[in-house]
């Protein structure tokens, strides 16, 4: 699958967070985020304006890890001052973004160590968080089928699928496609075993996990389909999933399905 034009995350970076911010705008910000639920509105609204000045200060110093000189800002008492907050680091984010090349080199959470990483991740997480917005104030508008298509595959080769480099990756014969009934695109997944200890916890893991994989050039045995936006909103816990149909060996749906309704780690 490839990833849209890095103008037009930045258009859509730009277009989520207007919506999440005018929706928030007009919100009880003691209303509960259902996605979310210890979250309320102001909490909502101060998550992505903090995320989005974190990640503007990462694109406009290049740290070599995020201890490395961030001050992370207070908390505003009032609801006007976290807009005018989020105002202040959407538009940060924005412009970082958009005067850096996608190309060079920055630090991330991911494997993916680019500045092109936060043009994608930060579109997907302003749409996941347009949702929440809208979701809290009773209201729902159509998600761009791009970007959610964009965010299938992410949130199942990112959120799901990443393995950390203290981890093993044990592949099974077991191959899921899912298939975007409305763009035409199809994300293939391959079940297998995660394994390791963490060493910052101590936590030992031994479970299933799965792995997006190339188009393999064989049957699946199962797939999932739907439109973009019900399965995004799926995978994100946002959604029942709409008319999102499945075929195929169910035991491997029930797989799939024990992993990615796992909290994401």
């Amino acid at each position: 699958m490839s990833r849209l034009p890095f103008d037009r995350y930045l258009a859509l970076l730009e277009t989520e967070s207007r919506r999440f911010r005018d929706v928030l705008a007009d919100c009880d910000p003691a209303a509960r985020v259902p996605g979310c639920p210890a979250w309320d509105a102001a909490d909502l609204l101060w998550h992505l304006g903090e995320v989005q000045g974190f990640w503007a200060w990462v694109v406009a110093h290049r740290p070599a890890s995020p201890r490395d000189g961030y001050d992370e800002p207070a908390r505003p008492t009032s609801y006007a001052d976290l807009l005018t907050l989020f105002d202040e680091h959407a538009a940060a984010l924005v412009t970082a973004l958009g005067e850096a090349d996608p190309g060079e080199a920055a630090w991330s959470w991911a494997p993916e160590q680019t500045v092109g990483f936060t043009y994608r991740r930060q579109s997907l997480e302003a749409l996941v968080h347009r949702v929440d917005a809208e979701q809290t104030a009773g209201v729902s508008s159509p998600l761009d089928p791009a970007l959610a298509t964009d965010g299938v595959e992410e949130v199942l080769d990112v959120m799901y699928g990443g393995c950390p480099d203290w981890g093993t990756f044990s592949p099974l014969p077991h191959l899921l496609r899912v298939d975007t009934t409305d763009t035409g695109e199809s994300v293939w997944v391959r079940l297998g075993r995660f394994s390791g200890t963490d060493p910052e916890s101590g936590t030992s893991y031994d479970e299933d996990d799965i792995s997006v994989v190339d188009d393999p050039d064989a049957e699946p045995d199962a797939v999932i389909s739907g439109t973009a936006q019900d399965l995004l909103l799926r995978l994100w816990r946002r959604g029942d999933g709409g008319d999102t149909r499945l075929a195929g060996n169910l035991e491997i749906v029930d797989r799939f399905r024990q992993v990615v309704h796992q909290p994401i780690n």
